[in-house]
């Protein structure tokens, strides 16, 4: 199957020049892990259908909630938003103040699996389409399904005082849409503008940097999740950022320092930024052996 990565030339229509390459909705797989006949693709099968994905969803939302839960019991002076220019190198964060807390979500692969589109791209071996991706945002509702863990996570954070905002790259003219399926999943209630925040909300198109700053100046921010690296920082997806670049950065001290401590990454090999990584991003060269 042809994947098609979904980029920020693709969906920010007058906004060419934003600095960003990065997959902004779900994309099929990529075509070296291809469907056997009459099965999914490898990628498919394991984060949808596999108990090994469903464990390691499940125990990542039950560190959230244990997390959130404990972490209210002393204010912290700042929330896990960084400010804007902060790096990696040198993180500053947004303050707390008095603010109430709030923990952060990305809506698709990390509150809800997108089951619909998913198996429509894989069946019909076709990349990424927005027309259809448009159609599932507006009548999606009942046929998403709440990832492993979700609601019991979102329920005890609800329960202690936290708010639970989605920040998403769907689209804001489809908001209704997003409301509906999330409610359907059993998530809860999400009102956008309030605690649903979408892609066309701010001028920052893909961006998720401009709409966590306007959450953290309403909010003291003690939980941010995704399936993506841009759903913590932009600084990620910076367009043409070398693979082994990327990939210092999210292991740099300052970011292992955060990564289940305010930040949590959910496991996706589905879709992402790292579909175009090489044989020797991957494998070093230095390492490789063949048989004799």
């Amino acid at each position: 199957m042809r994947s098609l990565a979904i980029t920020a030339t693709l969906l920010l229509a007058g906004c060419a020049s934003a600095p960003v390459e990065v997959a902004t909705a779900p994309a099929p797989p990529p075509a070296t892990v291809p469907a056997e006949a009459g099965k999914p693709p490898v990628a498919l099968q394991y984060l949808y259908g596999s108990p090994e994905a469903a464990v390691a969803v499940r125990a990542t939302n039950a560190r959230i909630a244990d997390y959130g839960v404990g972490r209210i019991k002393q204010r912290p002076k700042d929330s896990v938003v960084l400010v804007a220019g902060a790096t990696m190198d040198a993180p500053a964060f947004e303050p707390c103040g008095t603010k109430p807390f709030a923990a952060v979500f990305d809506a698709d692969e990390t509150l809800i699996w997108n089951l619909g589109p998913m198996r429509h791209f894989a069946e019909k071996g076709t990349g990424f389409d927005l027309k259809v991706w448009d159609q599932w945002e507006k009548s999606g509702a009942g046929k998403a399904v709440a990832m492993p863990g979700s609601v019991d996570m979102v329920n005890k954070l609800r329960a202690a005082g936290i708010t639970v905002i989605a920040n998403t790259n769907r689209s804001a003219a489809n908001a209704a849409g997003s409301e509906d399926t999330l409610r359907a999943a059993g998530l809860g209630e999400f009102k956008h503008g309030e605690t649903l925040f979408l892609m066309g909300d701010d001028a920052g198109g893909s961006s998720k940097d401009g709409r966590r700053a306007t959450i953290a100046s309403r909010y003291c921010v003690i939980i941010l999740g995704g399936d993506q690296l841009g759903d913590f920082s932009q600084q990620f997806n910076v367009k043409d950022l070398p693979a082994a670049q990327r990939m210092a950065l999210a292991t740099s001290a300052g970011a292992t320092d955060l990564w289940d401590k305010g930040w949590f990454l959910f496991p996706n090999p589905v879709y992402g930024p790292w579909e175009k990584l090489g044989w020797g991003d991957a494998f070093p060269s230095d390492k490789q052996w063949e048989p004799k």
